[in-house]
């Protein structure tokens, strides 16, 4: 389908989604759901990566929708009940890399909360600055930064609306890499193909395992990692993973 706020394009096993604009608006993240639903149903695709046209990887919210005229509590909330902000992100089958090609406030460090893996180019800057203007994160902020980096430098962030840049992202474990702006694309890619090269089975799985562990008590995720094992021990790709090792060559993983 035609999108007008990103672009979806592919590359083997790896699909692209690619921020049009800085700002985010309900347009935008009703075509990343959609998008997102395309990359989970396309069993071709094993990782995807998002990142962003322009020399910032998102600005936050569009101005002009959250003025005291424009918002609608009802309506958000309502859209919160049906499909959270990012929500799509986070429930793809495929792992997600996030290619934080420059600044990313507001609702765009938010966006990349939602994503599995971050990486970022020197000179990019992060912050949630919405205590500033008397307001909260109300696309995950508060809940997914706490979950990645701890509550004591979540709160320092959410607090004091402070801006970070690369380097200190790195260190308090916000992003996995800092590179330079200029092989940042290749970074990811190489990144990405890294990660399809595995069972895209195993992918799938090791992702939802961590996603829905974080949200149980330890017992009751372990027993959901086992029982996450003990299914992929039926499939093809486990045996052609046994094989490989055994006769020592690269396995050849289809899915199955």
């Amino acid at each position: 389908m035609p999108y007008s706020t990103l672009s979806l394009e592919t590359k083997g096993p790896v699909a692209y989604l690619r921020l049009a604009r800085p700002e985010i608006d309900r347009a935008l993240l009703d075509e990343l759901d959609g998008a997102c639903a395309a990359i989970n149903d396309n069993a071709a695709l094993r990782v995807a990566v998002v990142t962003a046209q322009g020399d910032a990887f998102s600005t936050g919210w569009d101005p002009a929708g959250l003025s005291p005229e424009m918002f609608d509590a009802a309506e958000w909330q309502r859209r919160w009940e049906e499909s959270p902000p990012f929500a799509g992100l986070e429930s793809m089958g495929q792992p997600v890399i996030c290619a934080l090609n420059g600044d990313a406030l507001s609702a765009g460090l938010e966006l990349a909360l939602a994503c599995d893996v971050r990486i970022a180019a020197k000179g990019a800057r992060f912050a949630l600055p919405e205590t500033g203007r008397g307001l909260l994160p109300m696309g995950g902020g508060t809940q997914r930064l706490a979950r990645l980096i701890g509550r004591g430098e979540a709160l320092r962030l959410l607090l004091l609306g402070e801006t970070i840049d690369a380097q200190e992202a790195l260190r308090i474990g916000l992003v996995s890499g800092v590179v330079t702006r200029d092989t940042l694309a290749a970074e990811a890619e190489a990144l990405a193909q890294r990660m399809a090269s595995r069972g895209p089975l195993a992918l799938r799985y090791a992702k939802e395992a961590v996603r829905r562990g974080l949200e149980q008590p330890l017992d009751q995720a372990l027993r959901f990692e086992t029982d996450l094992t003990v299914i992929l021990q039926t499939t093809e790709d486990r045996a052609e993973g046994v094989r490989a090792f055994l006769e020592k060559r690269e396995p050849k993983f289809n899915g199955k």
